[in-house]
């Protein structure tokens, strides 16, 4: 019983689709239609809705966008709708909602659940939804990279541990490493750099300087180069206030503001507001005072000594020298110092660090090695098991006498990464290179995919690879688009019964031009475009009973008149319905 089913996709404004709707089920669904009628617009459209690439050349032309929805029946405990909702979106009595639009100039919207989301999000619940497979995805099975990935999923945390445990290592290995380049390469710039280092700090650890001299320097200077005029102004301020001892008959500030006190207190008994300007009065007679007797005093103190302003000057001289060369001030100056002093300990200490980087390079790579060699062994161990079940299926598609195998060999490219002996590079991803092989008949002698299949082989090898998958890592939904490329007859006919055995624990569609596939449906869409070239919402019909047979004589003799071609078509579905 499929628990997560992809119920529904309408498309809108995409490609030669101008509005329609698939209606999908559980089970095997077939999308068959003449030669550009709009079939592979059923795989972009799931593409877009799972996070794809927008691209404004797919929008209809004269649309504003293009739009792809999509109903998805969950769990509630299903992976994908948990993500959904942590994202905010909501499940309509189990059903969640996916949108993409893509405007005629590029911009892309994606929705889930009723929300606005980031397209990334779609993309994310693709890895627990769907997994489709087209022409493109075959020929990136062809790569190395790929067959590494598709036997490191299968075998699952056997791998998966280990591997993200290396990729630990291999990242602080990296980084150790470059900083050992780094060092060692740079030997002369680090060596310039801590003597230009070392003349400054000694510099200005001659001069001592204090945080703020700069500041009190300046403010002496000013005060010992006006000695004479400082002295002056005191005396005669100091005049004005107490009085000159030479007049005593003068008139000073003191003596008013007391003659002014008095006058008020013979009066202040009969109003407070003039007791209380003579009590101000009285203040101020006392802050006379006290001002009066701090520029006695400042003009005693005043030092005019010629000696300590030249001390001063050579001392400001001195620290100008700093600011120039170190910072705008003293404290600038001084926090350059403390830095460089570190900087300048962290160049002194290379070669104890060139030691340290050495020894810990030397123990990561004997830790990388051990892991290594145990990531080669758990991929060896489920290589066997995966070439097996792969071989396995591929005789139920009519490849009888074929034979996978996987081959590993250590990789001699460490992606940048110096390895002093290199009889081992260490790569991200361990010491392996995957390659998958295939020997069609007894006596061939294994070859890789890419070189050794042709183009119904490889579609085969491709469906038998996801059928393993689906026994170890299955996944609710499989869209599989010309899966049957390349492959005809007998051929066709196991492509047809070993989607409809996959079916019976997912939900499988296919893009298919084969009857011998389409045969083996439970549902039969057909895609139909209308005399203006376009698909609209009544161009994808479900062919049921005589349709389906007629549609199926179609596939067979580009007609579906045919007498013949119609006797073959009901001989096809028989066999279906019998299982083969």
């Amino acid at each position: 019983m499929v628990v997560s089913v992809l119920e529904e996709m309408r498309i809108r404004a995409l490609g030669v689709i101008d509005d329609a709707a698939l209606t999908l089920s559980p089970g095997f669904t077939a999308v068959t239609g003449e030669t550009g009628a709009g079939k592979t617009m059923v795989v972009t459209s799931l593409g877009l809705l799972l996070g794809g690439r927008a691209d404004a050349a797919l929008v209809r032309v004269g649309a504003k966008a293009a739009v792809v929805e999509g109903r998805v029946a969950l769990p509630p405990d299903a992976p994908a709708a948990r993500r959904a909702e942590e994202a905010g979106a909501e499940l309509d009595d189990g059903e969640l909602l996916l949108s993409r639009t893509v405007s005629a100039e590029g911009r892309s919207r994606a929705h889930v659940g009723g929300r606005s989301v980031p397209v990334g999000l779609l993309a994310e619940l693709k890895d627990d939804l769907v997994a489709v497979h087209g022409q493109t995805d075959q020929q990136g099975l062809l790569r190395p990279a790929r067959q590494r990935e598709a036997l490191d999923r299968y075998a699952g945390e056997a791998v998966s541990g280990l591997l993200s445990e290396y990729g630990d290592l291999y990242r602080r290995l990296r980084s150790v490493n470059d900083e050992l380049t780094e060092i060692t390469t740079r030997v002369r710039e680090r060596a310039q750099e801590a003597d230009m280092l070392r003349f400054g700090v000694d510099e200005i650890s001659a001069a001592e300087p204090q945080a703020g001299e700069d500041t009190e320097l300046a403010a002496e200077a000013e005060r010992l180069g006006h000695a004479e005029a400082l002295a002056e102004a005191a005396a005669t301020a100091h005049g004005a206030l107490a009085g000159d001892p030479a007049e005593p008959e003068g008139l000073d500030a003191n003596t008013l503001v007391a003659g002014a006190q008095r006058a008020l207190d013979g009066a202040r008994a009969h109003d407070p507001a003039l007791a209380a300007l003579a009590d101000r009065l009285g203040e101020v007679s006392v802050l006379l005072g006290d001002v009066a007797g701090e520029l006695a005093g400042y003009a005693d103190d005043l030092d005019a000594d010629p000696l300590r302003l030249a001390a001063v000057e050579e001392r400001r001289a001195t620290l100008a020298g700093l600011t120039r060369k170190y910072g705008e001030d003293i404290t600038a100056v001084l926090a350059w110092a403390e830095e460089s002093s570190a900087r300048l300990a962290e160049l002194e200490g290379d070669d104890d660090r060139i030691g340290e980087l050495t020894a810990e390079r030397d123990r990561l790579r004997a830790e990388l090695g051990v892991l290594a060699h145990r990531l080669t062994q758990a991929r060896q161990e489920a290589a066997e098991r995966f070439a097996d079940a792969v071989t396995a299926e591929l005789a139920e598609l009519a490849m009888p006498h074929a034979q996978v195998t996987f081959g590993l060999r250590q990789t001699d490219d460490s992606e940048g990464l110096e390895v002093e002996d290199r009889t081992l590079a260490y790569g991200p991803h361990g010491t392996d290179e995957v390659e998958l092989l295939l020997a069609p008949h007894p006596g061939a002698h294994p070859r890789p995919i890419a070189k050794g299949a042709s183009g119904g082989e490889l579609s085969r090898v491709m469906l038998a690879v996801e059928v393993v998958f689906a026994g170890a890592d299955p996944v609710p939904t499989y869209l599989f688009d010309e899966v049957d490329a390349g492959v005809g007859g007998r051929a066709a006919v196991e492509v047809g019964r070993r989607l409809a055995k996959l079916a019976e624990s997912a939900q499988v569609v296919v893009v298919t031009h084969l009857p011998q596939v389409a045969a083996f449906a439970d549902r039969h869409l057909v895609v139909v475009k209308t005399d203006d070239g376009s698909v609209t919402r009544s161009g994808v019909q479900v062919m049921e009973g005589e349709e389906r047979v007629r549609e199926l004589s179609r596939m067979l003799a580009g007609q579906d008149d045919s007498e013949l071609a119609r006797a073959h078509a009901e001989e096809l579905l028989d066999a279906a319905r019998a299982g083969g």
